[in-house]
C-alpha cells in the first residue's frame, strides 16, 4: 500500500469520533489533544484547545508517516512548515493538507479527492455545517475556489503526489492514480449527545444551561449575542430565541409573533442545526 493510501485509510477510520463533552457542551478535549499533550492556558487541564492540525499530525503519525506532515497544533505554523520546503500550492492534491482562512490559520484538513469545482477533505474539529470549530472528525464537500480555501501543503510521498498543479506534474504517481473512493464513509454510529431543556430555562432566569443554549444559538447561526456566554437568559439570548422561531415558525408558540421563549423540541432542534447527533 502506498503511503498516500495509509494516511488516506487511517483519516477515513476516524469518520465519527468526537471530542468529549462536559455540562452538555462540547470542550475541545480529544484523543488528539490527549495525544499532542497539554497547551498551557486552555481548559481541561491543558488539552482543551482546537485540534484540527493535531488531528491531522495523529493520522500521518498512525499511518507511519509522522515525518511528511508537520507535528504542531498550530495551522499558520503548519504553512510555514510547507513553505519552506518549498511544497505549498494553490492548487489541491491527493493527500496534501488544506488549510482554511486568512494565512490559513482558521482550519484545516486533509483532502482525499478534488474535482474541477469541488474538493473532499477528511477534518477534525469540526460539524456538519464545516464549521472550524466543531465536535469531531467529519468528511466534507468544499467549494475548491471559495475565497476560504487558503492553499495546500504537499506531503513528500515516496511515490509522488497526484496533484492539480502543473508545476508537480512531474511527481504524479505512475501505479496508484486514485488512492482512496470519492464517496465519503458514513459516520460510525453513536449515542445520542442531545440533551433535554431544564425547565428553569426562562427568559429573566439564571441557569447553568443558559449558557449551552446561548452556544447553541450562535453555532447554528442565530447569534451574535453580545456577552455570551453567561447563565443570564437576558434580551440578548431572548433576541437570538426569537431569531431561531422565525425561522421554525412550527416550533414558535401559537398566535404569538415575537416568541423569546426556547421550547423542550426547540431546544433539541436547535442542537441539531448546532451540529449534534
Amino acid at each position: 500500500m502506498s503511503q498516500v493510501s495509509k494516511v488516506l485509510s487511517v483519516a477515513k477510520a476516524e469518520v465519527g469520533t468526537h471530542e468529549k463533552q462536559s455540562g452538555g457542551h462540547w470542550v475541545n478535549d480529544s484523543k488528539y489533544n490527549r495525544w499532542f499533550g497539554k497547551i498551557p492556558g486552555y481548559d481541561q487541564d491543558g488539552y482543551g484547545w482546537p485540534w484540527c492540525a493535531a488531528y491531522v499530525a495523529w493520522v500521518a503519525a498512525e499511518a507511519g508517516v509522522p515525518a511528511l506532515y508537520p507535528k504542531t497544533a498550530g495551522c499558520e505554523t503548519a504553512v510555514a512548515w510547507y513553505k519552506r520546503q518549498g511544497r505549498f500550492s494553490e492548487y489541491p492534491g491527493i493527500g496534501a493538507q488544506v488549510f482554511f482562512g486568512p494565512g490559513g490559520g482558521t482550519h484545516t484538513g486533509i483532502v482525499y479527492d478534488y474535482d474541477d469545482t469541488y474538493i473532499y477533505t477528511y477534518e477534525g474539529n469540526t460539524n456538519v455545517n464545516g464549521s472550524a470549530e466543531g465536535d469531531g472528525v467529519y468528511a466534507k464537500k468544499r467549494v475548491r475556489r471559495d475565497a476560504y480555501v487558503y492553499g495546500y501543503g504537499y506531503p513528500a510521498f515516496s511515490e509522488g503526489i497526484k496533484s492539480a498543479d502543473p508545476k508537480f506534474k512531474d511527481e504524479a504517481p505512475k501505479a496508484e492514480s486514485k488512492p482512496a473512493p470519492s464517496k465519503p464513509a458514513p459516520a460510525k454510529p453513536a449515542a445520542s449527545k442531545i440533551v433535554a431543556l431544564n425547565a428553569a430555562v426562562k427568559p429573566g432566569a439564571k441557569h447553568a444551561q443558559v449558557k449551552d443554549l446561548q452556544h447553541f444559538l450562535v453555532k447554528a447561526g442565530y447569534g451574535p449575542i453580545p456577552g455570551a456566554y453567561t447563565t443570564y437568559y437576558g434580551p440578548e439570548t431572548q433576541k437570538a430565541v426569537a431569531r431561531f422561531h422565525n425561522k421554525n415558525p412550527h416550533l414558535k408558540t401559537a398566535g404569538v409573533s415575537y416568541d423569546p421563549v426556547i421550547g423542550k423540541s426547540g431546544f433539541k432542534e436547535l442542537q441539531k442545526e448546532a451540529g449534534i447527533k
